[in-house]
């Protein structure tokens, strides 16, 4: 599969999160139903707007410009200051929230971020049906909207969030650039500024479109490498990785919340497959290994439960990290319909460290006799763990949906 990468974007952080903690104190307005802006100061007249409600925005108020302006165009406009720290507090909520779907996430403000959604995608019908689980559960639990964007580049997903607003979403795939960002004046896209734009209007480029079909070296010779950087955005070219920040040395995990709510044990074990597949094939590729695992449930009434056990020896082996993690999901769940599934391993060791093994994976003579007798059995670690390299190495070479276990 290739490269899917998510970009949300929080609608009106300011102005929603201010709002919510104004109803939460007891106000009976919703400054996002009002002409409102976050900025400056109402009796000093000084200052930015840093946000705005959308009945503000009709009053053509936007965003940047002067508070005093502001209040020419909309005298009953309602301002209230901003507060980093309680915005602060909302958006480590999402990033958290955020995280139960992938820990592959880049935060590059404080109410946006990339989300790198190529290894999960197995995991759900489409990019869209899951763009759509994260922002409904945004909105159940944390109680603000989000616009997504989807496409194969950070630029795409980008431009895609931004377009019609609140709570949507949109994709932007090569194929839609024509039509749905070819045709946007040049000063929409990302990392054109005003002075850039002013300067290819002045020579005639109007249109993303147009700059897209510009000749690169023309662009070079006016902007120099900031030429060459509009050209590869106007066509959507982006081969910058999301960069995750989170710290995977101390425990690599993966979790997805489900579609509908699954009373299923067979259908919930379908899942922690999934889990553990791409839990494994990250510990591979990082070159280490588990020494403990843990399944987390989250219950359709919100409740959360997890059990953790230590494995045998450290592993990361597919198929001794499922048959563990089932053997803790069969202890800990009490047929209540299950939301979200999650499997995490911590206690990491890297592969080549001394580990004490197990005396399952000592080699023993009788084994291959074994082997001979029953081909039904149990394949032995080492086995399972030819199996998981041949594997990677498909969807190194192929992708990620090159090669599925039965089962899921």
């Amino acid at each position: 599969m290739s490269t899917i990468i998510f970009h949300i974007d929080v609608n009106s952080a300011y102005l929603s999160w201010t709002a919510l903690e104004k109803l939460k104190n007891g106000s009976s307005v919703d400054l996002r139903t009002i002409p409102s802006i976050i900025g400056g100061d109402e009796k000093s007249r000084h200052g930015i707007v840093l946000a705005k409600s959308i009945p503000a925005k009709k009053y053509g108020i936007q965003t940047a410009e002067p508070v005093a302006s502001a209040l020419r165009k909309c005298p009953s406009l309602v301002i209230e200051s901003p507060d980093h720290k309680l915005y602060r507090s909302y958006s480590h909520a999402m990033m958290e929230l955020l995280s139960s779907f992938t820990p592959d996430l880049e935060q590059v403000s404080i109410d946006e971020c990339y989300l790198d959604f190529t290894p999960i995608a197995r995991l759900y019908p489409s990019p869209v049906e899951a763009a759509a689980l994260i922002r409904d559960r945004i909105y159940e639990e944390l109680h603000f909207t989000v616009n997504i964007g989807i496409a194969p580049a950070k630029v795409l997903a980008k431009m895609a969030s931004d377009f019609e607003k609140p709570g949507k979403i949109h994709t932007l795939f090569p194929e839609e650039i024509p039509v749905k960002m070819w045709p946007l004046p040049v000063s929409e896209l990302f990392m054109v500024g005003r002075r850039s734009a002013e300067k290819l209007m002045g020579f005639g480029i109007q249109t993303i479109g147009e700059l897209a079909h510009t000749d690169p070296s023309f662009l070079t010779a006016h902007f120099k490498s900031h030429g060459r950087l509009m050209w590869e955005f106007a066509n959507g070219i982006d081969p910058t990785p999301v960069l995750s920040q989170k710290q995977e040395a101390k425990g690599i995990g993966s979790s997805t919340t489900l579609r509908e709510d699954v009373t299923d044990p067979t259908e919930a074990k379908k899942v922690l497959l999934a889990l553990c597949e791409s839990v494994s094939g990250r510990l591979r590729s990082a070159g280490q290994l588990a020494g403990t695992i843990t399944v987390e449930i989250k219950y359709h009434d919100f409740t959360k439960a997890s059990h953790q056990a230590r494995t045998l020896s450290p592993c990361n082996s597919t198929g001794e990290l499922y048959n563990l993690a089932c053997s803790l999901f069969d202890q800990l769940w009490d047929r209540r319909p299950i939301r979200l599934l999650g499997v995490r391993s911590s206690r990491l060791v890297s592969v080549g460290e001394p580990v004490q093994l197990s005396i399952f994976d000592l080699p023993l003579a009788a084994e291959a006799g074994a082997e001979a007798k029953s081909s039904a059995k149990t394949p032995s670690p080492q086995k399972l763990k030819q199996l998981d390299r041949a594997l990677d190495s498909i969807r190194k070479k192929y992708g990620t949906d090159a090669i599925k276990r039965g089962g899921y």
